[in-house]
């Protein structure tokens, strides 16, 4: 039983080192099994359960690497309840926003994507808004590291701890860089050019995809995530304020639009019975109001938190007990 125990050991060790490198690509999610429009293509695409099987072993192999560096650490963490339970609420924010990217990526709402610019825009909202956030929660990167045989952990942290990494992170997170990544993201790839670019070609819908959900990833690193500090919920808030105003504007450019931005879905729009001028009022409504609503929920999260923190000083000294220097109450 020992030798057995020794062998299972080594053989998730060795796992661990092959797969845990490979999850960090769930940071450009299979995206690149996302539909394409092409001369070849049937006016209604067949909505199905999709998805590449390779994308499919990365999405897999990330769920087995962050249950693998979630296992020791919890092995090696501290007995502390605060401490389980913390872990626990990481846990549970990954696996919604793992399955939130599923969902996205491998149901019937990605081909679907290519028939209604709604149905697209709800899958570009659903990593941005569900996925993106619940990830950063779930301190993914932390704890893949984990699933790492002890040499490769200490290869990589002396990687990171490198001074011209560092100066690269700090420049790349900063909450004014990441906003303006995500705003360009977002404006940049509704442009109808490159729009309709991503619906023609695959790499270039991939590419869109990446950069919608690596740059969300990065603004909800400077909003929620290790990025976050007491210090910077000001910035935070007016991150979240901003670009609630911008998705906004961008939405309503798209729903109050006289003419359709993205001819390409006319046939597909018209196959299915729908009016494609609707279909994008629907898709710049969807942008214009759930997407904005959900960044001023979180903005008022964060300024709630934030006045918290700024009143427990004045509480404390307000109620403090004044003891007499003669010792008595």
């Amino acid at each position: 039983m020992v030798d057995l125990a020794v062998s299972l050991n080594a053989v998730r060790m060795r796992i661990g080192g092959v797969v845990a490198p490979a999850c960090i690509a769930l940071l450009t999610p299979g995206i690149t099994g996302a539909h394409v429009l092409s001369a070849s293509s049937a006016a209604v695409p067949s909505c199905g359960w999709t998805g590449e099987p390779w994308v499919l072993a990365l999405m897999i192999t990330s769920l087995v690497a962050y249950s693998t560096g979630y296992w020791r650490l919890r092995k090696r963490g501290s007995a502390h309840a605060r401490s389980a339970r913390l872990r626990a609420i990481h846990l549970a924010a990954f696996a919604g926003g793992w399955l939130g990217l599923a969902l996205a990526l491998f149901t019937p709402l990605d081909p679907l994507a290519t028939a209604l610019f709604s149905a697209h825009m709800v899958q570009h909202e659903s990593m941005m808004l569900i996925a993106a956030p619940l990830l950063v929660i779930g301190r993914p990167l932390g704890v893949w590291i984990w699933a790492l045989p002890k040499r490769a952990r200490l290869r990589l942290g002396w990687l990171v701890r490198t001074r011209a990494f560092s100066r690269f992170w700090r420049a790349l997170s900063l909450p004014l860089v990441a906003w303006l990544l995500h705003a360009m993201a977002l404006w940049a790839w509704h442009a109808p050019a490159l729009f309709q670019a991503a619906l023609l070609h695959q790499w270039v819908h991939s590419l869109q995809h990446a950069s919608f959900l690596l740059t969300a990833l990065l603004f909800w690193w400077t909003v929620a995530g290790d990025g976050a500090r007491r210090q910077t919920d000001g910035h935070a808030m007016l991150s979240l304020f901003t670009t609630m105003v911008h998705t906004g504007a961008l939405g309503a450019l798209i729903t109050l639009a006289p003419g359709l931005w993205y001819p390409l879905y006319v046939e597909p729009c018209s196959a299915l019975g729908v009016d494609p001028l609707h279909d994008q009022q629907l898709g710049g409504l969807i942008m214009w109001v759930p997407a904005a609503t959900a960044y001023l929920v979180g903005g008022l999260a964060i300024a709630a938190r934030w006045l918290t923190r700024r009143n427990v000083p004045m509480l404390t000294t307000r109620h403090a007990v004044i003891v007499p220097r003669d010792g008595t109450r």
